[in-house]
Parts: structure tokens; C-alpha cells; sequence
């Protein structure tokens, strides 16, 4: 049996797997205000209530950069206390197993490639749009995480007044509109003009997030996860003809763009961090 343990901003899910199929899952808050000593006690303890004698390892994917070799986590987003965290050695000394940390965006698009919509691509790029935007790359079957996994944070690029990730993520409604993106898109579904135009104006933004992807790493399929992508019919046709200008179109012609249909996938992902050991 393998754990998988997705240390989300809001939610800590972890998984039970036993030949790559998950068997047992809980979801329990964020440790996100809690102090360093505070916060790791409560994720030992959540550990501790999925872990079993036949576990032989944990993979862990956490929302920051971090040295995938010695498990150190930097700058966790969302735990301001984890600035510099030995991570898998803390996890190691308690369980006395063998543990595997890396990016949370990494974890959701090495599960995508494993058993989801990127089994079929050699080059793919996963991109977790929620209140920021994340990403992960897999070229040639591999994933690239660069020398710090920070080599799929193509949120951080500049973008007009700001960044791509405050066009491209949830705060982009909050921010410019004084909404959610839930809120924008019941009001589209229901025909109201305004929240069309706004959905409308995330899809061109949508589409310079998508140019940014194919200029920097001409995958083969871009799959999107994350809260919004249950928008995805709001914003896909902006989204298009916001590319039209391209200067490569043959790329954007050939690209294929998925929707993570697996709302475990990121869990998924984690674990299978240890086979690929």
C-alpha cells in the first residue's frame, strides 16, 4: 500500500492506494494558521490515521518550490509558517518508510499522465487553475520539474498590469469584478449578460495563458484542473479565438486542450511519486 497526500491551501487529502487504485480517503482543513510545531503535529496525526504496517511508502505534493532530492519545502503557499521545512526527513523519522515530496502541480499532471487524460501524450503540460494558477510538465514521458520543481510556474510570468496568475485564477472575478468565479458563472449559465462578459474576458486572458504554455514548451495537450475548469464551456470559445493572432498556428491547430475528469487525481499524482522512484 502507497499513501498519496495532497497539502492543498484550504484542504489536507490523503489517500490509500493498493495497485494504483484508491482505496480510503480523507479530507480534513488546511493547517493553514497554525504555528510550524502546530501544523506538522496535525498532519502526523492525519497520517497516522491512514497508515497501515503494509505501507511502504508516501508521496507528497505540496504548493510550494522545494528540493525533490532532500524533501526540503520552501515558502508553502498557504502555511506561512512552513518557510523552510525538511519535510521528508521529518515524515521518515516518524514513519520509519521511505517519503517523496514535490510539487502540488507536478503530483496533479504526473497523475493526468499516469492514469488520466495525458496517458496517450508524450509532451503535456497540467495546469491547476484555482486560486492561483499552477502547472506541471511532463516532456518525453518524463516529468521536468527544473532544478527547484518551479519550472511550471507559468502563473508567476508578467501580464499586463500584473501577472498571468492574477488574470488567469479565481481572484482575477474578486479582484476586477467584486465577485467569485462560482457566483459569475451561475449568473452566465443563466443567460445574464454581464456575467457572460465577464467569462468572455477570462477566456482572452485564458487564451495569452495558453500562447505562454505553447511558446515555452510546444506540448502536445494542455489539461486543465482545478474549481474553474467546471466553467470551461463559458470560457472555451474566447478562450479560441483569443489564439487566432498566434504566430505559429499549425501548433495551436495540433493542440489538444483536456479537463481533468478525476477529482482525486492530484492524490493519485502523489503516490505515484514513489514508483517513480
Amino acid at each position: 500500500m502507497i499513501l498519496g497526500i495532497d497539502l492543498g491551501g484550504t484542504n489536507v487529502r490523503l489517500g490509500q492506494l493498493v495497485d494504483g487504485k484508491l482505496i480510503n480517503k480523507i479530507i480534513e482543513p488546511s493547517p493553514g494558521q497554525m504555528s510550524l510545531d502546530e501544523s506538522l503535529s496535525y498532519l502526523k496525526a492525519q497520517i497516522q490515521r491512514v497508515i497501515t504496517p503494509e505501507t511502504r511508502g508516501i508521496g507528497v505534493g505540496v504548493p510550494s518550490v522545494l528540493d525533490s532530492e532532500t524533501g526540503i519545502v520552501y515558502n508553502v503557499a498557504n502555511i506561512p509558517s512552513w518557510v523552510e521545512v525538511p519535510l521528508k526527513d521529518i515524515l521518515e523519522s516518524e514513519f520509519r518508510i521511505p517519503v517523496y515530496i514535490n510539487n502540488d502541480s507536478n503530483c496533479f499532471t504526473l497523475g493526468e499522465k499516469k492514469i488520466g487524460e495525458g496517458r496517450s501524450f508524450k509532451h503535456l503540460v497540467g495546469v491547476t487553475l484555482g486560486t492561483g494558477v499552477g502547472a506541471g510538465i511532463i516532456i518525453n514521458n518524463h516529468l521536468y520539474g527544473g532544478s527547484n520543481t518551479g519550472a511550471g510556474e507559468i502563473g508567476c510570468l508578467p501580464y499586463l498590469d500584473a501577472t498571468l496568475e492574477d488574470y488567469c485564477g479565481s481572484m482575477f472575478f474578486k479582484t476586477h469584478y467584486n465577485t467569485t468565479g462560482k457566483e459569475a458563472a451561475e449568473k452566465a449559465m443563466n443567460k445574464n449578460s454581464e456575467a457572460i462578459t465577464i467569462w468572455n474576458e477570462f477566456g482572452r486572458h485564458m487564451g495569452r495563458l495558453v500562447e505562454a504554455i505553447v511558446l515555452s514548451y510546444d506540448p502536445e495537450a494542455i489539461i486543465f484542473g482545478g474549481g474553474i475548469t467546471a466553467a470551461f464551456p463559458l470560457f472555451e470559445q474566447a478562450m479560441k479565438e483569443a489564439m487566432t493572432d498566434f504566430p505559429y498556428p499549425k501548433s495551436i491547430e495540433k493542440l489538444q486542450i483536456r479537463i481533468s475528469t478525476n477529482p482525486d487525481i492530484a492524490i493519485l499524482g502523489a503516490a505515484a511519486l514513489v514508483e517513480e522512484d
